[in-house]
Protein backbone atom coordinates (compact mmCIF):
# COMPACT_ATOMS: atom_id res chain seq x y z
CA UNK A 1 0.00 0.00 0.00
CA UNK A 2 1.19 3.53 -0.75
CA UNK A 3 3.03 5.03 2.26
CA UNK A 4 0.98 8.23 1.97
CA UNK A 5 -2.26 6.28 2.17
CA UNK A 6 -1.01 4.29 5.17
CA UNK A 7 -0.01 7.51 6.95
CA UNK A 8 -3.39 9.07 6.24
CA UNK A 9 -5.26 6.02 7.56
CA UNK A 10 -3.12 5.90 10.71
CA UNK A 11 -3.64 9.62 11.33
CA UNK A 12 -7.42 9.29 10.93
CA UNK A 13 -7.51 6.27 13.24
CA UNK A 14 -5.48 8.11 15.85
CA UNK A 15 -7.72 11.18 15.60
CA UNK A 16 -10.88 9.10 15.99
CA UNK A 17 -9.33 7.35 18.98
CA UNK A 18 -8.43 10.64 20.61
CA UNK A 19 -11.94 12.02 20.13
CA UNK A 20 -13.45 8.81 21.47
CA UNK A 21 -11.22 9.00 24.51
CA UNK A 22 -12.24 12.59 25.12
CA UNK A 23 -15.97 11.98 24.63
CA UNK A 24 -18.12 12.65 27.67
CA UNK A 25 -19.17 9.58 29.62
CA UNK A 26 -22.83 9.22 30.47
CA UNK A 27 -23.57 10.12 34.08
CA UNK A 28 -24.90 6.89 35.58
CA UNK A 29 -25.36 8.22 39.12
CA UNK A 30 -28.31 6.75 41.01
CA UNK A 31 -30.56 9.60 42.14
CA UNK A 32 -32.31 9.05 45.47
CA UNK A 33 -35.71 10.73 45.16
CA UNK A 34 -38.12 11.41 48.03
CA UNK A 35 -41.76 12.47 47.73
CA UNK A 36 -44.88 12.86 49.83
CA UNK A 37 -47.84 10.51 49.73
CA UNK A 38 -50.24 12.50 47.58
CA UNK A 39 -50.16 14.69 44.46
CA UNK A 40 -46.36 15.02 44.35
CA UNK A 41 -45.99 11.25 44.11
CA UNK A 42 -48.87 10.97 41.64
CA UNK A 43 -46.80 13.17 39.34
CA UNK A 44 -43.91 10.69 39.37
CA UNK A 45 -45.66 7.31 39.58
CA UNK A 46 -45.19 6.75 35.86
CA UNK A 47 -41.48 7.52 36.21
CA UNK A 48 -41.29 5.17 39.20
CA UNK A 49 -42.92 2.42 37.17
CA UNK A 50 -40.56 2.87 34.23
CA UNK A 51 -37.55 2.92 36.54
CA UNK A 52 -38.63 -0.41 38.04
CA UNK A 53 -38.81 -1.86 34.52
CA UNK A 54 -35.42 -0.42 33.56
CA UNK A 55 -37.01 1.83 30.92
CA UNK A 56 -35.66 5.21 32.11
CA UNK A 57 -32.67 7.13 30.88
CA UNK A 58 -31.66 7.99 34.44
CA UNK A 59 -31.21 5.69 37.41
CA UNK A 60 -33.41 6.24 40.46
CA UNK A 61 -34.30 5.03 43.94
CA UNK A 62 -37.65 6.29 45.24
CA UNK A 63 -38.86 6.89 48.80
CA UNK A 64 -42.41 7.94 49.68
CA UNK A 65 -43.21 9.41 53.11
CA UNK A 66 -46.39 10.60 54.81
CA UNK A 67 -44.71 13.53 56.61
CA UNK A 68 -42.80 16.42 55.05
CA UNK A 69 -40.33 16.66 57.93
CA UNK A 70 -39.13 13.10 57.18
CA UNK A 71 -38.24 14.10 53.62
CA UNK A 72 -36.64 17.36 54.79
CA UNK A 73 -34.46 15.56 57.34
CA UNK A 74 -33.18 13.18 54.67
CA UNK A 75 -32.24 16.07 52.38
CA UNK A 76 -30.36 17.78 55.21
CA UNK A 77 -28.55 14.55 56.15
CA UNK A 78 -27.69 13.79 52.53
CA UNK A 79 -29.75 10.59 52.45
CA UNK A 80 -31.79 11.97 49.54
CA UNK A 81 -30.56 13.84 46.46
CA UNK A 82 -33.86 15.19 45.14
CA UNK A 83 -37.07 15.81 47.08
CA UNK A 84 -40.61 16.89 46.20
CA UNK A 85 -41.66 19.03 49.16
CA UNK A 86 -44.14 21.79 50.14
CA UNK A 87 -43.08 25.06 48.51
CA UNK A 88 -42.39 26.94 51.73
CA UNK A 89 -40.35 24.00 53.04
CA UNK A 90 -38.15 24.31 49.95
CA UNK A 91 -37.33 27.88 51.02
CA UNK A 92 -36.81 26.78 54.64
CA UNK A 93 -34.35 24.13 53.46
CA UNK A 94 -32.49 26.72 51.39
CA UNK A 95 -31.98 28.84 54.51
CA UNK A 96 -31.38 25.92 56.88
CA UNK A 97 -28.66 24.43 54.67
CA UNK A 98 -26.97 27.80 53.98
CA UNK A 99 -28.10 27.85 50.35
CA UNK A 100 -27.47 24.14 50.00
CA UNK A 101 -30.48 23.33 47.80
CA UNK A 102 -31.84 24.53 44.46
CA UNK A 103 -35.45 24.52 43.25
CA UNK A 104 -35.58 22.73 39.90
CA UNK A 105 -39.33 22.73 39.20
CA UNK A 106 -42.82 23.32 40.58
CA UNK A 107 -44.60 19.97 40.77
CA UNK A 108 -48.03 20.90 42.13
CA UNK A 109 -50.20 24.02 42.18
CA UNK A 110 -53.30 24.58 44.35
CA UNK A 111 -54.84 21.34 45.69
CA UNK A 112 -56.49 22.49 48.93
CA UNK A 113 -60.25 22.40 49.45
CA UNK A 114 -62.61 22.96 52.35
CA UNK A 115 -64.69 19.80 52.86
CA UNK A 116 -67.71 19.50 55.15
CA UNK A 117 -71.29 18.39 55.47
CA UNK A 118 -72.20 21.79 56.90
CA UNK A 119 -74.16 23.55 54.15
CA UNK A 120 -73.61 26.96 55.80
CA UNK A 121 -69.90 26.91 54.92
CA UNK A 122 -69.39 28.41 51.45
CA UNK A 123 -66.27 30.61 51.74
CA UNK A 124 -63.40 31.56 54.06
CA UNK A 125 -65.62 34.20 55.60
CA UNK A 126 -67.88 31.48 56.97
CA UNK A 127 -65.09 29.99 59.11
CA UNK A 128 -65.37 32.69 61.77
CA UNK A 129 -65.86 31.06 65.16
CA UNK A 130 -65.41 27.57 63.72
CA UNK A 131 -62.82 24.81 64.21
CA UNK A 132 -61.02 23.50 61.13
CA UNK A 133 -59.15 20.20 61.10
CA UNK A 134 -56.28 19.75 58.66
CA UNK A 135 -52.73 18.49 58.11
CA UNK A 136 -49.57 20.33 57.09
CA UNK A 137 -48.58 22.11 60.28
CA UNK A 138 -45.61 24.36 59.55
CA UNK A 139 -45.91 23.90 55.78
CA UNK A 140 -47.83 25.33 52.83
CA UNK A 141 -51.35 24.25 53.91
CA UNK A 142 -51.12 25.89 57.33
CA UNK A 143 -49.66 29.16 56.04
CA UNK A 144 -52.15 29.30 53.17
CA UNK A 145 -55.09 28.89 55.55
CA UNK A 146 -53.76 31.38 58.11
CA UNK A 147 -53.01 33.92 55.39
CA UNK A 148 -56.52 33.66 53.96
CA UNK A 149 -58.10 33.89 57.41
CA UNK A 150 -56.16 37.09 58.04
CA UNK A 151 -57.11 38.46 54.62
CA UNK A 152 -60.76 37.88 55.53
CA UNK A 153 -60.36 39.51 58.95
CA UNK A 154 -61.04 36.28 60.84
CA UNK A 155 -59.32 35.98 64.22
CA UNK A 156 -61.45 33.38 66.00
CA UNK A 157 -61.08 30.31 63.80
CA UNK A 158 -59.36 27.42 65.61
CA UNK A 159 -57.11 25.04 63.67
CA UNK A 160 -56.74 21.45 64.84
CA UNK A 161 -53.84 19.59 63.23
CA UNK A 162 -53.59 15.89 62.42
CA UNK A 163 -50.54 14.04 61.11
CA UNK A 164 -52.10 12.51 57.98
CA UNK A 165 -55.03 13.30 55.65
CA UNK A 166 -56.45 9.85 56.34
CA UNK A 167 -56.95 10.88 59.99
CA UNK A 168 -58.85 13.95 58.88
CA UNK A 169 -60.99 11.90 56.51
CA UNK A 170 -61.79 9.45 59.32
CA UNK A 171 -62.99 12.29 61.57
CA UNK A 172 -65.21 13.61 58.77
CA UNK A 173 -66.64 10.12 58.28
CA UNK A 174 -67.56 9.99 61.97
CA UNK A 175 -69.08 13.46 61.98
CA UNK A 176 -69.80 15.12 58.60
CA UNK A 177 -70.68 18.39 60.33
CA UNK A 178 -66.98 18.90 61.07
CA UNK A 179 -65.04 21.25 58.80
CA UNK A 180 -61.76 20.24 57.23
CA UNK A 181 -59.16 21.49 54.79
CA UNK A 182 -57.83 18.60 52.72
CA UNK A 183 -55.58 18.28 49.69
CA UNK A 184 -56.46 16.24 46.66
CA UNK A 185 -56.70 13.31 46.17
CA UNK A 186 -57.96 12.91 49.75
CA UNK A 187 -60.83 15.31 49.03
CA UNK A 188 -62.22 12.96 46.41
CA UNK A 189 -61.63 9.91 48.63
CA UNK A 190 -63.44 11.46 51.61
CA UNK A 191 -66.44 12.56 49.53
CA UNK A 192 -66.64 9.17 47.80
CA UNK A 193 -66.79 7.44 51.18
CA UNK A 194 -69.52 9.66 52.61
CA UNK A 195 -72.41 11.15 50.62
CA UNK A 196 -72.99 13.71 53.36
CA UNK A 197 -69.68 15.43 52.52
CA UNK A 198 -69.00 17.86 49.71
CA UNK A 199 -66.51 20.54 48.68
CA UNK A 200 -67.53 23.86 50.26
CA UNK A 201 -64.93 25.95 48.39
CA UNK A 202 -61.49 25.88 46.82
CA UNK A 203 -58.65 27.63 48.62
CA UNK A 204 -57.02 28.20 45.23
CA UNK A 205 -59.99 30.34 44.16
CA UNK A 206 -59.95 32.23 47.46
CA UNK A 207 -56.21 32.87 46.99
CA UNK A 208 -56.75 34.07 43.41
CA UNK A 209 -59.37 36.54 44.63
CA UNK A 210 -57.08 37.87 47.36
CA UNK A 211 -54.00 38.14 45.12
CA UNK A 212 -55.10 39.31 41.68
CA UNK A 213 -55.12 35.93 40.02
CA UNK A 214 -51.97 34.46 41.58
CA UNK A 215 -52.32 30.84 42.68
CA UNK A 216 -51.00 28.67 45.49
CA UNK A 217 -47.71 26.94 44.73
CA UNK A 218 -48.16 23.72 46.67
CA UNK A 219 -45.18 21.55 45.80
CA UNK A 220 -41.61 22.24 44.67
CA UNK A 221 -38.82 19.87 43.66
CA UNK A 222 -35.40 20.60 45.16
CA UNK A 223 -31.95 19.09 44.66
CA UNK A 224 -28.95 19.16 46.97
CA UNK A 225 -26.35 21.49 45.46
CA UNK A 226 -23.51 19.07 46.22
CA UNK A 227 -25.26 16.51 44.05
CA UNK A 228 -26.17 19.07 41.38
CA UNK A 229 -22.53 20.15 41.01
CA UNK A 230 -21.32 16.57 40.59
CA UNK A 231 -24.21 15.25 38.50
CA UNK A 232 -25.76 18.17 36.62
CA UNK A 233 -26.58 16.09 33.54
CA UNK A 234 -28.31 13.45 35.66
CA UNK A 235 -30.45 16.17 37.27
CA UNK A 236 -31.40 17.55 33.84
CA UNK A 237 -32.38 14.02 32.81
CA UNK A 238 -34.58 13.74 35.91
CA UNK A 239 -36.33 17.02 35.07
CA UNK A 240 -37.01 15.80 31.54
CA UNK A 241 -38.34 12.45 32.76
CA UNK A 242 -40.34 14.13 35.53
CA UNK A 243 -42.06 16.32 32.91
CA UNK A 244 -42.86 13.24 30.81
CA UNK A 245 -44.29 11.46 33.86
CA UNK A 246 -46.50 14.46 34.64
CA UNK A 247 -47.73 14.55 31.04
CA UNK A 248 -48.68 10.88 31.27
CA UNK A 249 -50.39 11.41 34.62
CA UNK A 250 -52.58 14.10 33.10
CA UNK A 251 -53.38 12.29 29.84
CA UNK A 252 -53.41 8.56 30.63
CA UNK A 253 -55.78 8.24 33.57
CA UNK A 254 -56.19 4.48 33.30
CA UNK A 255 -52.48 3.71 33.63
CA UNK A 256 -51.84 6.39 36.22
CA UNK A 257 -54.83 5.41 38.37
CA UNK A 258 -53.64 1.82 38.38
CA UNK A 259 -50.17 2.89 39.54
CA UNK A 260 -51.62 5.23 42.18
CA UNK A 261 -53.56 2.33 43.67
CA UNK A 262 -50.53 0.00 43.44
CA UNK A 263 -48.50 2.56 45.42
CA UNK A 264 -51.30 2.76 48.04
CA UNK A 265 -51.88 6.48 47.53
CA UNK A 266 -55.58 5.93 46.78
CA UNK A 267 -57.48 2.74 47.50
CA UNK A 268 -59.62 2.34 44.37
CA UNK A 269 -59.06 3.08 40.68
CA UNK A 270 -62.46 4.76 40.06
CA UNK A 271 -61.72 7.23 42.87
CA UNK A 272 -58.20 7.77 41.56
CA UNK A 273 -59.48 8.54 38.06
CA UNK A 274 -61.83 11.14 39.50
CA UNK A 275 -59.19 12.70 41.75
CA UNK A 276 -56.17 12.96 39.46
CA UNK A 277 -57.56 15.70 37.15
CA UNK A 278 -58.18 17.85 40.26
CA UNK A 279 -54.67 17.43 41.68
CA UNK A 280 -53.20 20.28 39.58
CA UNK A 281 -50.06 18.27 38.82
CA UNK A 282 -47.49 20.23 36.81
CA UNK A 283 -43.80 20.42 35.99
CA UNK A 284 -43.00 24.12 35.68
CA UNK A 285 -39.41 25.12 34.99
CA UNK A 286 -37.46 28.18 33.84
CA UNK A 287 -39.32 31.50 33.95
CA UNK A 288 -42.55 29.82 35.06
CA UNK A 289 -40.74 28.35 38.04
CA UNK A 290 -39.17 31.69 38.98
CA UNK A 291 -42.25 33.84 38.43
CA UNK A 292 -44.75 31.63 40.23
CA UNK A 293 -42.59 30.49 43.12
CA UNK A 294 -40.91 33.81 43.89
CA UNK A 295 -44.28 35.61 43.92
CA UNK A 296 -45.83 33.00 46.21
CA UNK A 297 -42.89 33.03 48.62
CA UNK A 298 -42.97 36.84 48.76
CA UNK A 299 -46.63 36.68 49.84
CA UNK A 300 -45.84 34.12 52.53
CA UNK A 301 -42.85 36.18 53.69
CA UNK A 302 -44.95 39.34 53.99
CA UNK A 303 -47.45 37.37 56.07
CA UNK A 304 -44.88 35.62 58.29
CA UNK A 305 -41.09 35.52 57.56
CA UNK A 306 -40.85 32.25 59.50
CA UNK A 307 -42.97 30.62 56.81
CA UNK A 308 -39.98 30.69 54.44
CA UNK A 309 -37.22 30.22 56.99
CA UNK A 310 -36.71 33.88 57.94
CA UNK A 311 -35.41 35.18 54.62
CA UNK A 312 -36.50 35.04 51.01
CA UNK A 313 -34.25 32.82 48.87
CA UNK A 314 -31.83 34.57 46.52
CA UNK A 315 -31.69 34.20 42.74
CA UNK A 316 -29.34 31.24 43.15
CA UNK A 317 -32.27 29.26 44.58
CA UNK A 318 -33.86 28.94 41.14
CA UNK A 319 -32.46 26.46 38.62
CA UNK A 320 -31.69 28.15 35.33
CA UNK A 321 -30.15 25.15 33.55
Amino acid sequence: MNKKIIATVLTAALTIGLFAGCSKKKDDAVIRVGSLKGPTTIGIVNLMDKATKGETEGKYEFTMSAAADEIAAKIVSGDLDIALVPSNLAAVLYNKTQKGVTAIDINTMGVLYCVTGNADIKSMGDLAGKTVIMTGQGTTPEYSVRYLLEKNGITDCEIEFKSEPTEVAALLAEDPSKIAVLPQPFVTVACAQNDALSVAFSLEEEWNTANNGLGIVTGVTVVRNDFLKEHGDAVKTFIKEHAASVETANTDLDTTASLVVANEIIGAEPVAKKAIPNCNIVCLTGDKLVDNLSSYLEILYSFDPKAVGGELPGEDFYFKG
